[in-house]
């Protein structure tokens, strides 16, 4: 009897060694409460919860602790796991173009086609990405006290997040700064996420009562073969410009002519619907997963978060203010409302549609999303050619 509960106690003592209560630690505990304010953020107040929710529970998922020794190939970072594969999707950096696809059968280029020069907004919103580049780059020499600096390549792939595109900041990010990923991933997809409480606050700063009411005339109506040619010319000018920039650029164009040519309806709908779909559930899952507290909760992590903030608030910012100095050099009748300054960050269709609630605040009758779409779009494009421009340097 006595050999019996000897064994019987041996075994629930190794038993114990592979539970997560025995392997848990204090970082874990924080990243799971991480996760579940992912989860309440999509589930309470809707913010990007097709992102969100996958993120989140992948957060949960990356966070169940065990016995690294036991040689279990369960954790996302264990060669030859089921995560593991499926986070090879991420680092391998193919996830992203197939997002990328989907984006560009979603996406009607009419309002940009029809108003070519709300491309330079989006262009303009840009600077957030290189302004926090510069940040993140001399970061080491301003603050030597943080004990830490980042390398070129480092700093590029962090001043992504200020275009507000998590598939951007992931391809270039896994090219750029593998390590980093987990921590710029969800540092760009929470900020997109709360694209409705960091965005308005600072429109209304820096715009008037005066500019707010400006109202915009009716955009033209484009026709079929414009939309057609639009993705042609695109790929050609942007690539020939930024060849590094092919994977996401060709994919973005190729979606939008399948969805504009109307011969490809198929193929459209399942870009935009299971495809997307498909990825963005693997990518969610598995960006939350390599948040693994031994790997995320560092001082690096909490610096990335700051600077995607910093990188995101340059990024609204350019826009809004680029639309009131060029305002100057157009004919009273042409002007451009600053309120869709901000939708030159890609975060679509999101902060088109603060430029439309805003605008509604101070004038119930004066729409501007249809308007506010044209730099939008643009913002995707330029968020793509900004990675392929940082991508062509730093590698």
């Amino acid at each position: 009897m006595g050999e019996f509960i000897n064994f019987l106690s041996n075994n629930l003592a190794d038993f114990w060694t592979y539970t997560g209560f025995a392997n848990a630690t204090t970082g874990h505990l924080i990243m799971i409460l991480v996760g579940l304010f992912f989860i309440y953020l999509a589930v309470a107040k809707e913010f990007e919860p097709m992102l969100l929710i996958p993120i989140g529970f992948g957060i949960l998922i990356g966070n169940i602790p065990f016995n690294t020794e036991a040689g279990l190939q369960v954790g996302i970072y264990e060669e030859g796991s089921v995560l593991n594969i499926l986070y090879q999707g991420v680092t391998s950096g193919w996830y992203p173009p197939l997002i990328f696809l989907g984006i560009g059968a979603m996406t009607d280029f009419s309002a940009l086609i029809s108003n070519p020069k709300l491309l330079l907004i989006g262009a303009a919103a840009q600077f957030g990405i290189f302004g926090a580049y510069m940040i993140a780059l001399g970061l080491g020499d301003w603050f030597p006290f943080l004990g830490t600096s980042f390398t070129p390549a480092e700093a590029g792939a962090i001043g992504i997040i200020g275009g507000a595109d998590g598939p951007t900041a992931i391809f270039l990010s896994s090219k750029l700064a593998p390590h980093l990923m987990g921590a710029i991933a969800v540092s760009a997809y929470s900020y997109m996420a709360l694209v409705p409480v960091i965005q308005p606050p600072i429109m209304r700063l820096l715009t008037t009562k005066k500019e707010r009411l400006m109202r915009m005339p009716a955009p033209r109506k484009v026709s079929h073969t414009e939309k057609v040619i639009f993705p042609i010319v695109g790929l050609l000018l942007t690539c020939f410009l930024v060849p590094s920039g092919l994977p996401l650029l060709g994919m973005l164009f190729f979606g939008n002519l399948l969805k504009e040519s109307g011969v490809t309806r198929r193929l459209a709908e399942t870009a935009r619907g299971p495809l997307i779909d498909t990825i963005t559930i693997l990518l969610g899952i598995t960006v939350g997963a390599s948040t693994q507290a031994s790997e995320f909760l560092t001082v690096d992590s909490i610096l990335i978060f700051a600077l995607g903030a910093l990188s995101f608030i340059i990024a609204t910012a350019s826009g809004v203010l680029f639309v009131k100095i060029f305002n100057l050099i157009l004919p009273k009748h042409k002007r451009i409302n600053p309120l869709i300054g901000n939708a030159g960050v890609s975060a679509v269709p999101d902060s088109a549609r603060i430029s439309q609630i805003v605008g509604l605040e101070y004038d119930p009758t004066n729409y501007l999303l249809m308007h506010a779409m044209g730099p939008n779009v643009a913002g995707v494009i330029g968020s793509a050619v900004a990675a392929g421009i940082l991508l062509g340097f730093l590698m």
